[in-house]
């Protein structure tokens, strides 16, 4: 159990926005080596998911376990202003053929460290000690938010329903990812409106 978290920051984000609900454009990635679109039951649930949360599937894709691969699809997809969101699933893991967080980590300009943190917290309570080898994470890159995730269906699951899918909808409280977007390439150079 993780009690609720109050904003003591001064003013939140939430405060100078609507609350209007805003459509966000995501793109998927499946990591496998043996998976096909036909055969990806965690990429079927997060589409299944970001559909019943009104956003918009932009695109959606599987790419072999091969670092170089997935950066350049990654990079496609964060140098698109049409996309809001990427989240990869599949290649978190430890063994010699897992390179997702390797090959996503250089393209971040910031990182959301909590996440990692949180889904590791939120794991242990469903599969214990085991949860130390996810090596998922999030960041923002190229004002586009980035979420690299294990690829069982549990994992997916888990960071969708209770991280991700709260953070990309305007009306969660204080404070929220979909709120910050219009912000992500602010200029360090000039003083926020």
């Amino acid at each position: 159990f993780i009690p609720a978290l109050r904003n003591h920051h001064g003013s939140s984000v939430a405060d100078q926005t609507s609350h209007q609900r805003c459509v966000l454009s995501i793109a998927l990635l499946t990591i496998s080596d043996s998976r096909t679109l036909d055969t990806d039951p965690s990429g079927d649930l997060l589409q299944e998911r970001l559909l019943g949360a009104g956003h918009h599937l932009h695109s959606r894709a599987i790419c072999p376990d091969d670092r170089y691969r997935i950066r350049a699809a990654v990079s496609q997809w964060i140098v698109d202003p049409t996309i809001d969101v990427v989240i990869t699933s599949g290649g978190t893991g430890l063994t010699g053929r897992d390179g997702s967080p390797e090959a996503i980590s250089p393209l971040l300009d910031k990182t959301i460290d909590g996440f990692g943190e949180l889904f590791r917290v939120l794991s242990f309570q469903t599969i214990g000690t085991s949860s130390l080898q996810s090596r998922c994470l999030a960041g923002v890159a190229n004002g586009t938010f980035l979420f690299v995730l294990p690829g069982s269906q549990d994992a997916v699951t888990t960071a969708w329903d209770r991280l991700i899918a709260a953070q990309l909808n305007t009306e969660t409280q204080p404070c929220n990812l979909a709120q910050l977007r219009s912000r992500l390439k602010e200029s360090q150079d000039k003083p926020a409106n």
